[in-house]
């Protein structure tokens, strides 16, 4: 049955006005059928683009000329980025006002340019500079090009180069700031200063270049909504810088003509699967600093022997990024041992078995950063003179081969060793570490190998005043029968008081180091981990560090409380600013404060965003819910119900799983739910005992009180038919997945709650149901359902008619009769032809 439909097709560019024609037929025929009052929106920066659409579904367009900012808002803004960090009050530069005033005027109303030209603006709060700007002869053309340009060509010579190289990347590319900031420095691009490294001159550089919006910063949240930050660079600013610097860097992929010209003064050059007589073009170029290589299926001859060529001819290279599959490498990589100005290396190639020799040969290298093959094996991947390139500053291998490097203490510039295994021989004693002072973060496995504490003390950790993040291990195989030991090491492993980052794992003795129960010396610590420390009985006073966001906690099982040094104190907040807490197998944590002490609501996690509490038999209940909590995680608890806290307040939760609760009967959701409007997330997996989710109202269905749940996962479809779920309408995606209670078919009730989520359900996957024969029949009725997917149902033979809305069926390790009539001019194969996708895989599945 048709539908109505909107699509929007954002940013529409035409390349070759007959081929994209043809591309567009294809893509909107099926589009004909749509009900009347269907609409396809269409943004675009030509109108040709808009002519060629009304063409294509054969139907008049109407066009609406988007216009820019009005002259007030588009000032506002110029303002906001022209005096962004600026204390004084806004009348000490009225006079800069007044020529913001007709700055605005020039610039189209487009907010793009007033972010930019406030930016360039920003830099100087002199009249003198601001009247440059407002007469400059490109701010005068009137075009958004000539705008943008304007802000290039003022750039300071240490930021145009850092910025011009950025032109090499694609549109859309998400920039990783610290590998950007390796690239600057490999290329010459960041001067020392001192006092600061040079990757933090970089970040600050990265940063201006953020501040005047030559490139975005926007926030994301991970799983565990925590925030993080991605950079891009708007598309009209990359158009328009490429075509600026385009003497500087240039770009050429498979499908440009043999005749395309490379500027013989290109220092920045991006090749994607050139052909070879493309190649013999840059053997030519002299002045190249930096090559970026990227092929795939290319395994001739004349290719490799082009590149081969290359790598020869380009001996003032100092940056070069090989990403390639189905390439025969080691025949190129040969002659990497050439490029004696090499100070970057990026090889990304899921077939490499190990890096050339020669690599030990080009001792200006800085970075090497190969993080394939993760499956090899063997101890020959690096060169046995790595040892030998001793200005390296950062290298990122895979699995743990930089623990194979033989006298790493030669490399006494290295900033990261993700982690050293110790070992009783010669080269690779904890003594190695003494003199590498510029690390910034290090892990030191198999501790055990440490034969006493003066040998801890010569790696002389309290020293290293760059150490932020630090790891310590003992061996998953040792167990200690001298007592002292490993507590002399360890209070001898005191790391400075800059640290942010620690871990300890596999430590087998009852007390902590001496240092980490001194508030002052770990005061600056942001996140701990602590895993396997099975002895441990009392923490140290983590409540009281005051910038600690995460702490996590692993098989410690004498631990009974989780903070015994609370002092009551009305105006003390316990943990004041962790957002992240993960407790697992603390078998004997009883309670949060030690015993007879007691914290108001609020004194706890006033800042926690993500809790996750998994076997800990004991604990008493939850804490009450901190005020911005939005992820909650409980797994093998024993509680017999959630307590949610009982003020008035919204409960920001947007994720809540309960998995392997035995004794839980009843999870509050209805009592709460005029304060769980952010609630989008719920897994509810193996509590058998579960007979309510709280006692529903019929009176909050009237004052539209609902679930408003995206996504929900269950094990026991009955929870289905449970308020506030039975009456839920908002769901986009079901999971219904390892049922261990011998569920034969969906009981009728559940059948008919499908009708419920009808309009909204786009997803629905289905799988480890071992005992499962036959699926609703209501299946047929989702008409916004979109996938099916169907996995470990070994007794289902058939499927109900499925909406015509689907466009994905995968059916995995079910019946084989399944395949036998819906696959392969089965009987039943017209019942699922109208699917754009299918995938029916069937093979055996474990009978346990």
């Amino acid at each position: 049955m048709a539908q109505k439909f909107l699509l929007v097709l954002d940013d529409i560019w035409e390349e070759d006005e007959e081929k994209d024609k043809s591309k567009w037929e294809d893509v909107l025929a099926p589009l004909s059928s749509g009900c009347f009052g269907s609409k396809i929106l269409v943004t675009t920066r030509t109108d040709s683009i808009a002519l060629m659409f009304a063409k294509v579904i054969k139907k008049k367009k109407e066009m609406v000329k988007l216009e820019g900012l009005e002259q007030d808002d588009c000032l506002l803004l110029l303002n906001s980025h022209a005096f962004a960090g600026v204390e004084n009050s806004p009348d000490d530069h009225e006079n800069l006002r007044v020529i913001a005033r007709d700055i605005v005027k020039k610039l189209s109303r487009s907010p793009l340019a007033a972010k930019v030209i406030g930016g360039v603006l920003n830099e100087n709060l002199d009249v003198r500079h601001w009247r440059t700007i407002l007469e400059s002869n490109l701010l005068d053309q009137n075009s958004i090009h000539s705008i943008l340009r304007l802000s290039y060509a003022v750039l300071p010579n240490h930021l145009r180069n850092c910025f011009a190289f950025c032109c090499m990347f694609p549109e859309d590319h998400e920039f990783d700031k610290d590998d950007l900031v390796r690239m600057w420095i490999a290329l010459g691009f960041i001067k020392p200063s001192q006092g600061m490294t040079m990757e933090d001159i970089g970040g600050r550089y990265f940063d201006a270049l953020v501040k005047k919006a030559l490139f975005d910063k926007f926030e994301v949240e991970n799983c565990d909504f925590m925030v993080e930050y991605n950079y891009k660079m708007h598309d009209l600013i990359h158009e328009s810088a490429s075509r600026f610097f385009k003497q500087v860097c240039g770009k050429v992929v498979d499908h440009e003509d043999s005749s395309f010209k490379i500027s013989e003064t290109i220092r920045h050059l991006s090749v994607l699967n050139a052909k070879p007589n493309i190649l013999r073009k840059i053997e030519k170029l002299k002045h190249l600093h930096s090559l970026f290589l990227f092929y795939k299926d290319f395994n001739d001859r004349d290719l490799c022997s082009g590149l081969i060529e290359v790598l020869k001819s380009s001996r003032s290279l100092r940056l070069l990024y090989i990403c390639v599959d189905q390439v025969k490498l080691k025949m190129i990589l040969k002659e990497i041992g050439n490029l004696i100005h090499l100070r970057y290396l990026k090889i990304d190639d899921q077939n490499l078995t190990m890096l050339p020799k020669s690599l030990s040969n080009v001792y200006h290298l800085q970075y090497i950063i190969c993080e394939w093959p993760y499956k090899f094996e063997g101890d020959d991947f690096l060169p046995s003179g790595i040892n030998n390139l001793s200005n390296l500053r950062y290298v990122k291998f895979p699995m743990n081969y930089i623990s194979w490097i033989c006298g790493i203490g030669k490399l006494k510039y290295l900033q990261e060793v993700d982690m050293f295994d110790l070992r009783d021989v010669s080269g690779y004693r904890i003594g190695e570490l003494e003199n590498m002072n510029d690390l910034c973060k290090l892990g030191i496995n198999c501790l055990e190998n440490v034969k006493d504490a003066e040998e801890a003390c010569s790696a002389k950790l309290c020293s290293k005043s760059r150490l932020r993040d630090l790891t310590l291990c003992w061996s998953n195989t040792y167990y200690s029968t001298n007592n002292d030991l490993d507590e002399n090491v360890l209070d001898n492993l005191r790391p400075s008081k800059c640290l942010r980052n620690l871990s300890i794992k596999r430590y087998m003795r009852a007390r902590p180091p001496i240092w980490m129960n001194n508030v002052n010396w770990i005061f600056n610590l942001e996140k701990i981990v602590l895993a396997d420390c099975s002895e441990w009985e009392t923490l140290p006073p983590f409540g009281h560090l005051p910038f600690l966001k995460s702490l996590i906690l692993i098989k410690m099982p004498k631990v009974k409380c989780l903070e015994s040094k609370f002092n009551g104190n009305d105006k003390y907040h316990a943990f004041p600013l962790l957002e992240d807490l993960y407790i697992n197998i603390l078998e004997a944590l009883e309670d949060w404060f030690e015993a007879g002490v007691a914290a108001e609501d609020g004194c706890l996690f006033p800042c926690l965003i993500n809790l996750e509490l998994e076997n800990c038999p004991k604990l008493k209940e939850l804490p009450s819910l901190p005020p911005k909590l939005k992820k909650l995680y409980i797994d093998k608890m024993g509680w017999k119900t959630l307590n949610f806290c009982s003020n008035s307040n919204p409960i920001p939760l947007r994720s809540l799983s309960v998995i392997n609760c035995p004794n839980i009967s009843s999870i509050p959701l209805a009592d709460e739910i005029a304060r769980l409007a952010a609630l989008r997330s719920l897994l509810i997996k193996k509590c058998p005992n579960l007979i309510n989710l709280g006692r529903y109202r019929e009176v909050e269905t009237t004052n539209n009180c609902q679930l408003m749940l995206n996504n929900l996962h269950i094990s026991d479809p009955s929870v289905l038919l449970m308020e506030p779920l039975r009456s839920i309408a908002s769901l986009k995606e079901l999971i219904i997945f390892e049922n261990n209670y011998h569920l034969v078919s969906f009981p009728n009730e559940v059948e008919q709650w499908f009708l419920t989520v009808r309009s909204s359900l786009s997803g629905l996957e289905i799988y480890n149901l071992k005992s499962l024969q036959s699926l609703p029949s209501t299946f047929e009725s989702l008409s916004s359902l979109q996938y099916l997917h169907i996995n470990g149902v070994p007794m289902l033979r058939e499927l109900p008619n499925l909406p015509p809305s689907l466009e994905s069926l995968t059916i995995k390790r079910c019946h084989p009769e399944l395949k036998e009539r819906y696959r392969g001019g089965g009987s039943d194969q017209h019942k699922i032809a109208h699917i754009p996708y299918i995938d029916i895989d069937i093979s055996k599945i474990n009978s346990k």
